[in-house]
């Protein structure tokens, strides 16, 4: 046998070891091509996957994960309904004025804390809620449907004073209390005058609505304008101190107006009420607005943990915790931090301080980071006020993301997360804040080994090219040295057989003799 094999590699040529090198290479990085872009795709490995999912039962296995590779599939057939809106931008609930608060930070720091394409979004937002097809009848609301669209701010806020000379016009005062006025006092009092005004419009069209769609287009119109008014009212109202006034201000306003959720007063609702430290009234808002039919907002999850982490992050301890484990209210809290976390990663890294703020911006991402930096900018003094929160969450946060089931957009509680959060979230935050993008598992092994692979049989079939005679001697003395292991290692089996053969082992009863 051992001639056979002799004669055998002494007539292989170099050409053979170039052909088997280039071979094995190009072998290799097609698969490592094709593992790269299922990656891509589906964020694991096909090998990995078949051997999970195939080999595995074979050989006896139990795939634990079973039910939620079913709650996946379930979440990848519901992400394909809701792929138009995964990523629908919303108008930021708890945005600032932008001549009070967003002016006043670029004159001080010299940046720009809104994008274009942030603003543009609120320029369209101006013109659906405040403008309507019948405002060519009225010269005052004539000019503002114009200036709405006006990209100069002082263009804008020329037309406005031009509208206020031909009558009281509800929306420049609007336009004027947020971008002209350079306080939150100059804010309110121009936003009462626009109340006023605002009023009586919307009693007028109120009493005409059904005499036509024209009419109801603009009592549609003026609707929308009061409720932005008092919105802003009670905004300007808990910025100067007087929360107690704001929350009644909000709670009148939901109840006069309970269908119009699109403005998420309900989200200014709980940050009063947690500043007031009301708990049982932010529990009782939750209880309304944390339903399953309802769209989540990092403030619904989040407030919802702080709740639950409240009852024990005072005595919470992770030695303690893991000696005796954890409490089942302990359990509670943590379910609902990995909750919150799964809807929003970003979060967390916000509140811990370990990511700066800055301002938010004007519209949100739901599950974004501008969400996350929406909220903690305005929450993060309420996780600090509860004792031992921010530890809590500190300690548990990072453990959302050993509970999602492979690959990390495949969704938990939530629908899969998102893929393009990262692009929008870039054209909303300014540029010189770094965007916080997903978590990412590390790469599976199989693409590792098979970029390994491929790149040393590559160095193979270049050396083997270069220096074929060489390669040649160096693949001869290989294959001997393995032929020679496994001779000897079949030498010393056959070995130690015969010397057990020829040794005396003592039967049992001979045993049992020396025993007693």
């Amino acid at each position: 046998m051992d001639y056979t094999v002799s004669m055998f590699l002494n007539t292989l040529t170099p050409k053979f070891y170039v052909a088997l090198t280039g071979t094995s290479s190009l072998i290799s990085g097609l698969i490592l091509i094709f593992e790269w872009w299922y990656f891509r795709k589906y964020g694991t490995s096909f090998i990995e996957q078949v051997s999970v999912s195939h080999l595995r039962p074979l050989l006896g296995g139990v795939d634990n994960n079973s039910s939620n590779n079913s709650n996946s599939s379930n979440g990848d057939s519901d992400s394909n309904r809701q792929s138009v809106s995964e990523c629908k931008v919303w108008r930021n609930p708890l945005n600032l004025f932008r001549g009070a608060e967003y002016n006043r930070y670029t004159w001080v720091t010299g940046r720009e804390p809104l994008t274009y394409y942030d603003m543009n979004l609120s320029a369209q937002d101006h013109q659906t809620f405040f403008t309507c097809d019948s405002d060519h009848l009225r010269p005052a609301d004539a000019i503002m449907q114009k200036a709405w669209r006006e990209r100069n701010p002082q263009a804008r806020i020329s037309a406005a004073h031009e509208a206020l000379e031909i009558n009281e016009c509800a929306t420049a005062y609007i336009l004027l209390a947020e971008e002209e006025a350079t306080t939150i006092a100059e804010a309110e009092k121009l936003f009462k005058q626009a109340l006023k005004a605002g009023d009586g419009c919307y009693r007028r069209s109120q009493q005409l609505q059904h005499h036509g769609s024209q009419y109801e287009a603009q009592h549609r119109r003026d609707t929308n304008v009061l409720v932005y008014i008092k919105r802003r009212l009670a905004m300007c109202a808990r910025r100067l101190g007087r929360t107690r006034e704001a929350v009644k201000m909000m709670r009148d306003l939901m109840k006069e107006f309970p269908l119009l959720s699109m403005f998420n007063i309900h989200e200014n609702l709980l940050e009063a009420l947690l500043e007031l430290q009301a708990y049982a009234d932010v529990q009782a808002v939750l209880a309304k607005y944390d339903d399953i039919s309802l769209p989540k907002s990092a403030t619904i999850c989040y407030t919802a943990a702080l709740l639950k982490a409240r009852a024990v992050s005072d005595k919470f301890s992770p030695e303690a915790a893991s000696r005796r484990g954890l409490s089942t209210a302990e359990m509670n809290a943590v379910e609902a931090i990995h909750r919150a976390v799964e809807f929003n990663p970003h979060v967390p890294k916000y509140l811990l301080e370990m990511k700066s703020l800055i301002l938010p911006p004007e519209h949100i991402l739901k599950r974004g980071d501008s969400e996350a930096i929406a909220y903690a900018f305005f929450h993060l003094a309420h996780w600090k006020r509860v004792e031992g929160a921010l530890n809590l969450l500190h300690c548990t946060w990072e453990g959302t993301f050993r509970m999602i089931p492979y690959p990390l957009e495949k969704g938990h509680l939530f629908y899969p997360y998102p893929i393009c959060t990262e692009t929008a979230d870039r054209e909303l935050l300014p540029s010189f804040h770094e965007v916080s993008v997903y978590p990412k598992k590390e790469l599976p092994f199989f693409i590792l080994f098979t970029a390994g692979l491929c790149s040393f049989t590559a160095m193979l079939a270049l050396l083997t090219h270069q220096f074929p005679e060489l390669m040649g001697v160096f693949a001869k003395a290989m294959i001997d040295i393995f032929c020679w292991a496994e001779f000897r290692d079949w030498n010393c089996k056959s070995i130690f057989m015969r010397v057990e053969d020829e040794l005396e082992i003592p039967t049992a009863p001979q045993s049992q003799h020396f025993q007693n």
